[in-house]
């Protein structure tokens, strides 16, 4: 049986984020592709710009995942990624407590 509650290291995975990055770069890639035509009647020159074009797309849309998503780490603690989550990632354990969910012992709930 799984853990109740994941670690933030279980959520925060590299190759996952790899592969959102990948995925995104290939997403951008292909919608440059049909948005240039490359489907439709073409000559050899224009199909290689075409190409050219997409890759270009689709490593900036890679690279710009990837700091996007190391930005986005930066924002977390170190020393809380031991931890489990009980509430948002990004919300301080006061707001937690203030929380509607909260019990009144301060304590988080138990689902």
């Amino acid at each position: 049986m799984s853990e109740p509650r994941p670690t933030r290291r279980d959520l925060l995975k590299p190759v996952q984020l790899l592969g959102f990055a990948f995925a995104a770069a290939l997403f951008s890639g292909l919608v440059t592709l049909v948005s240039m035509g490359f489907f439709q009647d073409l000559t050899g020159d224009e199909r290689v710009h075409v190409v050219v074009v997409s890759l270009v797309v689709a490593g900036v849309a890679f690279i710009a995942t990837l700091v996007i998503i190391a930005l986005c780490m930066l924002a977390i603690d170190p020393a809380q990624m031991g931890g489990e989550i009980d509430h948002g990632v990004l919300m301080d354990d006061t707001d937690a407590e203030a929380s509607p969910d909260a019990t009144d012992d301060g304590a988080a709930p138990r689902r």
